[in-house]
């Protein structure tokens, strides 16, 4: 065998792995149905009297979530507040996969100035993620499905 179809072979073979690693991911879902967060330290709905604290967190924020031209996204971001702590709230969620999928709290859908809450854990369903006590909404009222590894936008939402 001559050596220019070995390097063929070779290059073949590597830019089948790149384009498996570059595209699988597209074709993997991922389903979850986290739990909205509640109130622990409350009574039942159906014990509570009017004027008590609900079990139910607080909705402070929520919006729809626009998808890009190459990435089609649907659902809806909530900012709840449940025992003193804040949650991003993705619901019925649908995205395409990608790699390297973060979600960030963002100043501008370009992600100059964010704060990282973590992996992406699901294309579909229900997910929560905690907000830092620290952050301020009206700094990063952007909630962002970002691609670390391209910098490219997957979706938005802007959570005023």
């Amino acid at each position: 065998m001559s050596s220019k179809k070995i390097i063929i072979a070779l290059l073949s073979i590597a830019g089948a792995g790149i384009a498996y690693y570059a595209l699988s991911p597209l074709f993997r879902n991922i389903k979850r149905d986290d739990p909205l967060p509640v109130n622990v330290n409350v009574k039942e709905e159906q014990d509570r009297m009017p004027g008590e604290e609900s079990v139910l967190p607080d909705t402070l924020l929520a919006a729809n979530i626009q998808g890009t031209p190459a990435h089609p996204a649907s659902g809806t971001v909530r900012v709840v507040e449940a025992d003193g702590k804040r949650y991003l709230r993705y619901e019925n969620f649908k995205t395409i996969n990608g790699p390297d999928l973060f979600v960030y709290l963002s100043g501008d859908l370009e992600a100059k100035t964010y704060v990282n809450l973590g992996e992406l854990r699901a294309t579909e369903g229900n997910v929560n993620y905690e907000i830092p006590k620290d952050i301020d909404l009206d700094v990063y009222p952007y909630a962002l499905v970002w691609c670390q590894q391209f910098s490219v936008l997957f979706n938005s939402a802007k959570i005023r």
